[in-house]
């Protein structure tokens, strides 16, 4: 097959999702650092310092790479909530419609407060919904610290964060077909290599993939051993990104054994109108038998008709 028999999308798109607080606007920030040429540039995505203020995102912010081209985008998305049913229908609308740059993400758990609120915003801003991608792939980023005080802690509460990125993280909308989400851990610069290998360990049992090859280690750090983990990463994003594209022609005999079916049934429902058509005209012209005179010419008539 040649790259003409896929539905190659005129930019790829990453998306980001993750818990409250796990670094996705900071990731977004350091992927973009490592190809500007200019290092000295402003930071792209707006970083929340108090993950206990808010939210953070509540608009789906789109970010190309490198700046101004069409190569790749990675989307800033709002934070995973407690409710489990509100990130599976979240993750679900962006899956299956798309992601558009600058579209406000309410949840049914907000109050109506937040939600005037957050619609007079949107209205000010506005987006544009002519341009709506498709997600091609998923990263799935995790604060190192949080999952480390769940490993360790007794509590329920502190064991929530584990559950709610194992919950998300199994939804089978981020799946695509057998490729399930790469998984960024932030934070490690906080935390000894003893405690970064071990949590990567612990969420390749937890999450069920390995952790060498799909758990991927990103601190807050510049230097050129984390850029070439960040490359690491989203050369394995791309890549699966690229195997997972849908094939036209598939979609193509789709749509010609359904619109031979179709042919087929209206074929046999005209049949069926034709011969009843028939009958009834027989036995409006049927001869009666105790008429013992018999009109050929009647019956010649009948005939033709």
């Amino acid at each position: 097959m040649t790259l003409s028999d896929y539905d190659v999308p005129k930019t790829t798109s990453l998306l980001l999702i993750g818990p409250k607080g796990s670094g996705k606007s900071s990731l977004v920030n350091r992927i973009s650092k490592v190809f500007e040429n200019d290092k000295f540039a402003s930071e792209r995505a707006q970083v929340t310092y108090n993950s206990s203020v808010g939210d953070g995102t509540y608009f789906l912010q789109e970010y190309t790479i490198p700046r101004g081209s069409n190569s790749f985008s990675l989307y800033d998305t709002r934070s995973l909530s407690d409710d489990a049913s509100d990130n599976i229908n979240m993750i679900k609308l962006w899956i299956m419609e798309g992601v558009r740059h600058g579209e406000l993400v309410i949840r049914r758990s907000d109050s109506s407060s937040l939600r005037n609120r957050m619609r007079c915003k949107a209205r000010k801003i506005g987006c544009d919904p002519s341009v709506i991608r498709k997600v091609n792939f998923v990263i799935f980023v995790v604060d190192g610290l949080a999952v480390l005080k769940s490993m360790e802690g007794d509590s329920d509460v502190e064991k929530q964060y584990d559950q709610i990125v194992a919950t998300t993280f199994n939804c089978p909308y981020l799946s695509f077909r057998d490729d399930k989400p790469v998984v960024v851990v932030t934070h490690g610069d906080l935390l000894s290599l003893t405690d970064r290998a071990r949590i990567r360990t612990y969420l390749g049992e937890l999450l069920g993939i390995p952790p060498a090859k799909q758990i991927f280690d990103i601190p807050e750090s510049s230097d050129p051993e984390n850029e070439l983990i960040i490359i690491d990463m989203l050369r394995y994003c791309l890549e699966h990104a690229d195997r997972n594209l849908s094939c036209k022609s598939c979609a193509r005999n789709k749509g010609f054994r359904v619109s031979v079916m179709a042919f087929l049934n209206l074929l046999l429902v005209l049949g069926i109108a034709i011969i009843a058509f028939k009958m009834q005209h027989l036995n409006a012209h049927r001869i009666p038998k105790s008429n013992s005179h018999v009109d050929w010419r009647a019956i010649r008539h009948l005939w033709l008709d």
